[in-house]
């Protein structure tokens, strides 16, 4: 394998361990990392607001892909760089067939400037609700345009769900799911983990095969099979364990730090 020029990474279940927290260890190899002059790059389907708490992991600067490929943010100045969304006629159509297919079903839309939720939306408990988060009818939804629209149900079980949406859905938009326990996350059509960092890698002047991607869950599926190795740690889904190219240890064991420990202090250095 030649030693990448770029580093992407998801975060949960793959960089982070089981309990949300970054690793003395891998915080190490992510400095060492930056400081031979390789890019690293988060590519979560987290969004902007649950960034800043692991800015640090990335040197205090760099840039994090958010919300599957719908936010491009900027970790110095905490600036929403890029929306790559769709539009509300798109949004209020797929929020109108989902909810006659399933009654139960609650939304939620991730925009640059924060959250919106309609009442009864189940929120990760892990996360509390942002102060200046917009609680309203989602159909009355306004301004700036949605990254990621979210859908939940607690009726379905999860896989059925998952299911439904996606077909209801069909090539209107991209369904991916990153293993939030039932969570239907709804990016604009072309909208995915791959898409978003091929185009951020083509500014630097990277190709596919100078990249090393990491992940765990489905959504992270295009984004290892665009990369010229993509690595999936042990805990990965079985899915992505089939597609990915190498396998390292699982995030509890800092897989991804050991990867890219094989790679200090010589071969990095020489990219």
């Amino acid at each position: 394998m030649r030693p990448p020029r770029l580093v992407a990474t998801d975060l949960d279940g793959t960089l982070l361990r089981p309990d949300g927290t970054v690793s003395s260890r891998t915080a190490r190899v992510l400095r060492e990392v930056d400081a031979a002059g390789v890019t690293v790059v988060f590519v979560t389907a987290r969004p902007p607001r649950w960034i800043d708490a692991i800015a640090g992991s990335v040197a205090g600067h760099g840039t994090v892909i958010c919300g599957n490929g719908a936010f491009v943010y900027d970790v110095a100045t905490r600036e929403v760089l890029a929306v790559n969304g769709f539009g509300h006629d798109l949004v209020q159509a797929i929020v109108r067939d989902v909810r006659h297919e399933v009654d139960d079903v609650r939304f939620a839309a991730e925009r640059s400037s924060g959250l919106w939720f309609e009442p009864g939306f189940p929120h990760d408990p892990e996360h509390p609700v942002p102060a200046d988060a917009v609680e309203a009818p989602i159909e009355t939804l306004a301004g700036e345009a949605v990254g990621k629209l979210l859908a939940r149900s607690e009726a379905l079980p999860e896989g059925d769900f998952l299911d439904l949406v996606a077909a209801v859905v069909g090539q209107r938009a991209h369904v991916a799911y990153s293993g939030a326990g039932g969570l239907a996350e709804i990016n604009a059509p072309g909208v995915t983990k791959a898409a978003a960092l091929e185009r951020w890698a083509a500014r630097l002047g990277i190709g596919a095969e100078e990249v090393w991607a990491f992940g765990d869950m489905p959504n992270d599926l295009p984004m290892l099979r665009w990369a010229g190795v993509g690595w999936a740690v042990a805990n990965a889904h079985p899915d992505v364990r089939r597609v990915a190219d190498r396998t390292c240890g699982s995030n509890a064991a800092d897989g991804v730090a050991g990867a890219l420990e094989q790679l200090l202090p010589g071969s990095v250095q020489k990219v």
